[in-house]
């Protein structure tokens, strides 16, 4: 699928998401599908695709407030943890299990991810990009761990203890053997960056980065 593709699959101007990878992640979803977002939040992004895309939504969300937003929209949705709580469903149970902007905050991403493709036949990670330039400099030149627009916590009070960049994630897609079918890195402004740069740009210049993973053996879309 390509850029324009996704582009097209999700209506930029109509759609009720503000968070730009929740964006791209629904232009990624193929309508008519059942999908598992992991870390679902206030259930935005199951309620855009279930609407706009008669997708069979379901969410996993560990904060009890998170929860009740979600109930109150009338979503599918259990409180439970991603590190602890994946290993319960079924194999291939679902087309896409979606886990956005969560990842840095688990305990266990690399069983994470695996879990991920052993239940879906489509991982979808979206997650900020810790080699962006903003962050090497401020690293550089503060002497402190950097903060940007979407890493706003201190240290001290940040639910994200594994930080990696865009490069760290393709090394572990390759050590758990999956196969990217998808990729986006996005600037701070939520452009996308060139689809045919190499990893080092990506690396230096994107925010934030969305991933399509498949299955080893999976057939693409």
């Amino acid at each position: 699928m390509s850029e324009t593709s996704i582009l097209k699959a999700t209506n930029f101007n109509e759609t009720t998401l503000t968070r730009v990878d929740l964006l791209v992640i629904a232009g990624m979803v193929k309508p008519d599908t059942r999908a598992l977002d992991v870390g679902c939040g206030d259930g935005s992004l199951l309620k855009y695709l279930a609407e706009s895309k008669n997708v069979d939504s379901r969410g996993v969300e560990l904060s009890q407030r998170g929860v009740n937003d979600c109930v109150e929209k009338g979503l599918s949705v259990i409180q439970g943890d991603a590190d602890t709580d994946l290993f319960y469903y079924p194999d291939k149970s679902f087309d896409y299990v979606i886990l956005s902007q969560t990842l840095q905050a688990t305990r266990h991403p690399k069983v994470v991810l695996e879990q991920m493709l052993r239940i879906g036949k489509y991982a979808i990670v979206s997650f900020p990009n810790f080699g962006h330039w903003k962050l090497r400099f401020q690293l550089m030149s503060s002497g402190r761990m950097p903060m940007t627009g979407i890493l706003s916590n201190p240290w001290y009070d940040t639910p994200n203890i594994h930080f990696c960049t865009i490069r760290d994630f393709v090394d572990l897609v390759d050590i758990i053997d999956a196969r990217i079918e998808l990729a986006r890195a996005l600037k701070a402004d939520g452009s996308p960056l060139g689809l045919r740069a190499p990893w080092r740009v990506w690396n230096f210049f994107g925010e934030q980065a969305v991933f399509m993973l498949r299955r080893p053996g999976e057939r693409g879309q």
